[in-house]
Formats: C-alpha cells, sequence, structure tokens
C-alpha cells in the first residue's frame, strides 16, 4: 500500500517553497504519496498519514510554544515526524550548542544570556566585537552586531525582546572566507556550499543578498562536520552542520535538524537520496512507532 507523507509548511508557503517541488516527484517515484500541509491549519487530520515531513515551517521560531504543541498533537496521533520530534524539540532552542560543546565539539564562544543579564554579560565583553540573537531563532530575527559598551551597541539592545540570547564573538572570517553549510542525508554527507553575505553585511541568507556557491570541503572540515553531527547522538534523515573557519579549525556555529534550507537546487542528486531515505522510513517503520 502507497504510504502517505504530508509535507508539513507554513502559510507564507501552503503549496510548498518552489525549491521543495522536485522533491514532491522524487518522493512519489520512490514509491510515496506526498501531501502538503500547513502546520497551523486546525482542520487537518494528521493521523491519516503515515510520516510528517518537516520541511518549510519557516514559522515555527516566531510561535515556538504553538509549535511544540502542535509537535505533541501529532506524537499522540502516532504519526512519525522527520527529524524525530524529541530531537527537533531539542535542536529548537541555541542552549544545544552548550551541550555539544561538553560532548567535545568546537563550536563558535558562546555565552547565554537571559534577557534581564543580557547588559551584564555583554559589559563582560567590553571593546569585542559580538553577535547577539536569540536562543529560539531562524533568519537573523532580532540578530545585533556591535562593540560591547558601544552606545549603538546599547541603543540596539533596548530593541531587543525580552528572551534568552545568545552572546558570541563575531567571526571575521565569515565575511573573508563564508560561512560553510555541509548537508547529510541519512547521515551520509551529500554536498557542501560556501556561502557569503553581500558586501558591507555580514548576514550570509540570500534573502539579505548573500550568495552560496557550491565547493567540495577539505577533509579536515567533512571530518569536523560530521564529528559535530554524531554528537547529537541521533538518527537523522537530513541535516545541515554550519560553521566557519578559524585559525584551521571548524567551529560549528548550528547544527540545522528542523527545516534547513538544503541547497537542493545546487546538488539536485540529494532530492533523490532524500526521497529514498524517505521511502526507507516509511516501510521499515509502523505507523505506530515514533522513528
Amino acid at each position: 500500500m502507497t504510504k502517505r507523507i504530508a509535507l508539513a509548511t507554513s502559510a507564507d508557503h501552503p503549496e510548498l517553497h518552489e525549491h521543495d517541488l522536485p522533491l514532491v516527484d522524487a518522493l512519489r517515484a520512490a514509491g510515496a504519496d506526498p501531501v502538503a500541509e500547513v502546520w497551523t491549519d486546525p482542520s487537518v487530520d494528521w493521523s491519516v498519514y503515515d510520516a510528517v515531513l518537516l520541511r518549510s515551517v519557516w514559522d515555527y521560531h516566531l510561535r515556538y510554544d504553538e509549535f511544540t504543541e502542535w509537535l505533541n498533537l501529532v506524537d499522540k496521533a502516532g504519526v512519525p515526524v522527520f527529524n524525530d520530534s524529541s530531537l527537533v524539540r531539542w535542536n529548537g532552542d541555541k542552549r544545544y550548542l552548550i551541550e555539544l560543546r561538553e560532548r567535545g565539539v568546537a563550536i563558535v564562544p558562546s555565552q547565554i544570556a537571559a534577557g534581564a543579564c543580557l547588559r551584564e554579560v555583554v559589559a563582560g565583553l567590553d571593546g569585542q566585537e559580538i553577535v547577539i540573537k536569540p536562543t529560539v531563532s531562524a533568519s537573523s530575527r532580532h540578530t545585533i552586531r556591535g562593540v560591547a559598551g558601544s552606545g549603538e551597541l546599547s541603543r540596539a539592545m533596548e530593541d531587543l525582546p525580552d528572551t534568552v540570547y545568545l552572546v558570541q564573538p563575531f567571526q571575521p572570517e565569515i565575511v573573508t572566507g563564508g560561512e560553510w553549510s555541509l548537508m547529510f542525508v541519512d547521515g551520509e554527507f551529500t554536498h557542501a556550499v560556501v556561502k557569503r553575505p553581500a558586501a558591507g553585511d555580514y548576514r550570509v541568507q540570500m534573502m539579505f543578498g548573500g550568495e552560496a556557491t557550491l565547493t567540495e570541503p577539505s577533509p579536515d572540515v567533512l571530518f569536523s562536520a560530521r564529528a559535530a553531527l554524531e554528537a547529537a547522538n541521533a538518527q537523522t534523515l537530513y541535516a545541515r552542520v554550519d560553521g566557519v573557519v578559524v585559525n584551521g579549525r571548524f567551529l560549528l556555529m548550528e547544527l540545522e535538524l528542523i527545516e534547513p534550507y538544503l541547497f537542493l537546487p545546487e546538488f539536485p542528486e540529494a532530492t533523490e537520496k532524500l526521497a529514498a531515505a524517505v521511502a526507507k522510513r516509511l516501510q521499515l517503520a509502523p505507523r505506530s512507532q515514533r522513528i
């Protein structure tokens, strides 16, 4: 019997992002029946599906409590989530970076600061160029960069909402060398890109003018990225490992396991690999068993 899989998306992309459309065709070719469903739509009966694949849920960080409640709803329906819902919950808050550091992963130096303590933490970095970002965020939302102790940064901090933040030293190598994104399907490396910001900016996202170039990683970069993924201690269907090379060492910036843009148009072969991996999991796991 053909397995039905819901491709969870946001209301902004009810028919999926255009870059995910080839995945729909590949899933059908692999024997699955994919259907795009908006995760916030209360009329969707998730129990009719054999699995849910998170794709364009790019608004999850804007309504994170609602998102975790939705995961609970899908869990109660006995429907597997790709990646696993427990892994998604863990990955939804960037405090996981501290946990990975404790497991031996080299990360960009990071401190956690609740909103009430943010200025105190920043004061301890006086004179350093830093980046401040919420631990639950995406697409550089509420992310600011500046020199600790400067009036400019202090004023920018006044506009930040009261939440928990990640405070990191700015890595100039993002501008000079670019930020790496390495893609994995079922734990196997497929392809990588180097993302570079537009002139005068530090944000590498395409919405801010950033560009990505398909690039073969060095053995050291690949080894470090794979080690970071393995430190998550999970069987991931898909993953994107983001990092920057500083003094010859790959430092993890983020481990993207929820809804990462996987740069499939840049490397179409990965689309078929992902579809095959989904089909394999659908066949191996009973509906009542979470993957």
